[in-house]
């Protein structure tokens, strides 16, 4: 919950600007002041005070513990200019809520911590658990002293500066990535990464404290960190189990359940005919944790009850492969205020980005300091898609970029054909060449619409000629993508011709090219008089239907709402 306090008429609009905006996820606390940022202080993970920042400091410092726990405050000018972050900057997110609150308000974030300024990621912002000296390692990144990387398995982590890698000088500060339990030496760090998955089976009404004791003592006795737990595993028909679920809240965990089909198909050590008869696969925890495949490291065993009765918890810990991830971004049509937040976030989070050199130019300056850029030139497709997939697969996080939405003819198809359920995929849609040049042209796709690309190097010019008769004998708006080249300058007359047999040549046709660029042009002709000679490879044609229209210079399709039916 995010706490909203202020003083003024002013502070107050802004406040309540907030407020609307956060309906389900802010408080607006009113009163004293004092007492308004107390109470929010205590109740809220977050806080937006609408006042002075030397009156903010003041009423915050007494009630500051520890950096860990504490909230994120953001102070904000009553007349809107700033959004400063001013306590809690990374564990208490802060620094992104000042961004957050700068969108929605038009201030100006204002983020003073030494990593977020010179683009270097926070250690403690990294998605997984961290111990040691956060500060210090901080520091030594920041000086550009060598700093010696040491990880057990390869976690996709971000970007990293240059001088973080391996090897490094004795006494060096240390980043180090284990699921083993060890006491952070000086000027080292500890990042906990999520490798561990542990099977859990229990009797029916099995206590929390059984089920967790169970746990953390195999944990324990292993040498293993519960930072990096990343599930609790069981069988489904376990899947409401109050112990299993109440161990997981308590860990902090998601639970994971499988059919007993699932679970009997996993071969195992320790299989037993008790699990067998009670839900149908002769292992439950080994078989739970080894779904997916990795390192059995502590073997089934029983919970021990001090009352001498039957255990009523069985547990076994695995360490999972570690996965690398690949981000499959659309960057948008060029514009940089219609590249996503998504799409920046992803970009910042990898460690290797992969696209077509011109793309990269685009967004260069999103990139932190030490991400590898693999870039090659037009034509080579499929080898960016196997060169991002292939990072991936060692563990890197990769974000492979491709204009407007990477799924509409674009990097996503050939990359997600090439990767296979090893690695992680996030897909971040775009806005694409089409909804650009719509919105350029009015509302052309108000009802039903195609794109179709006339591009015959990867369609036989067949196919896309079927497509496009389908469109015109269907009356569907259709929008051409890879209309014309100079190798190419024969197939959009032939698909014009096409939709003018079934269609008037009144018909509205929209041109844009270079969508939301600085050097955009846009016209609205109609599809007797379009001449194709005007179109290029940065073009794109929206042809419109029966009932499109030309309005005030606008083409409008539209929906078919009875209240616009023409009077007969």
């Amino acid at each position: 919950m995010i706490g909203l306090i202020s003083a003024t008429s002013a502070g107050a609009a802004a406040r309540d600007r907030l407020a609307a905006a956060w309906s389900t996820r802010a408080r607006v606390y009113d009163g004293p002041v004092a007492d308004a940022v107390r109470r929010a202080f205590g109740e809220c993970d977050q806080l937006v005070c609408f006042l002075a920042t030397g009156a903010v400091v003041r009423l915050v410092a007494p009630l500051l513990s520890d950096k860990g726990s504490d909230p994120g405050v953001v102070c904000v000018d009553e007349a809107g200019r700033f959004a400063v972050s001013l306590v809690g900057g990374h564990a208490g997110g802060a620094n992104e809520l000042a961004r957050e609150v700068g969108e929605l308000l038009g201030a100006e974030p204002v983020v003073t911590t030494a990593t977020d300024a010179v683009g270097v990621p926070g250690l403690d912002t990294l998605g997984f658990p961290v111990e040691g000296d956060v500060a210090g390692v901080s520091r030594a990144m920041l000086d550009g002293e060598p700093v010696l990387l040491e990880a057990e398995s390869v976690w996709p982590l971000p970007a990293l500066p240059p001088n973080v890698g391996s090897p490094a000088a004795a006494g060096a500060a240390v980043v180090r990535v284990s699921d083993r339990v060890r006491e952070p030496a000086a000027r080292e760090v500890v990042l906990r990464p999520p490798s561990l998955v542990v099977g859990v089976g229990a009797s029916r009404g099995a206590p929390v404290e059984e089920v967790l004791g169970l746990v953390e003592d195999a944990l324990r006795e292993a040498g293993l960190s519960a930072r990096s737990v990343a599930a609790l595993a069981t069988v489904d028909a376990k899947s409401g189990e109050p112990g299993i679920l109440g161990a997981a809240a308590r860990l902090g965990v998601t639970v994971l359940t499988y059919s007993a089909e699932e679970l009997a198909a996993v071969a195992v050590p320790n299989p037993s005919d008790a699990p067998l008869a009670a839900v149908g696969t002769p292992s439950v925890a080994e078989a739970a944790a080894l779904v997916g495949g990795g390192e059995l490291l502590v073997p089934k065993r029983k919970s021990a009850r001090p009352d001498g009765r039957p255990a009523m918890a069985t547990c076994a810990v695995v360490r999972r492969p570690a996965r690398g991830r690949l981000a499959v971004v659309g960057l948008g049509p060029g514009a940089r205020d219609l590249l996503t937040p998504r799409a920046t976030a992803e970009l910042r989070r990898a460690a290797v980005l992969v696209g077509l050199d011109q793309y990269v130019d685009q967004i260069r300056d999103l990139l932190r300091p030490g991400t590898l850029i693999l870039e090659s030139g037009l034509g080579a497709e499929e080898e960016r898609a196997r060169t991002a997939v292939a990072e991936a697969r060692r563990g890197q996080a990769v974000a492979l970029i491709g204009s407007g939405d990477a799924g509409v003819y674009a990097m996503a198809s050939p990359a997600l054909a090439e990767a296979s359920d090893d690695i992680d995929v996030v897909g971040v849609p775009g806005v694409t060449a089409a909804l650009a040049a719509g919105a350029i042209l009015g509302a052309p796709l108000g009802h039903d619409h195609v794109s179709i690309s006339l591009s015959d190097l990867h369609t036989p010019w067949e196919v896309i000629e079927r497509r496009v008769r389908a469109a015109a004998e269907a009356d569907i708006v259709v929008t051409f993508y890879n209309p014309r080249s100079r190798g190419r300058d024969w197939q959009l007359p032939k698909a014009l011709a096409i939709l003018a047999e079934h269609r008037q040549p009144t018909t509205p046709v929209g041109v844009v090219r270079n969508a939301s660029r600085p050097d955009e042009s846009s016209r609205v002709t109609s599809l007797g008089s379009l001449d194709p000679a005007i179109v290029d490879m940065m073009t794109v044609v929206t042809v419109g239907n029966t009932a499109t229209r030309e309005i005030a210079g606008r083409m409008v399709t539209p929906r078919g709402y009875r209240w616009q039916e023409e009077p007969k």
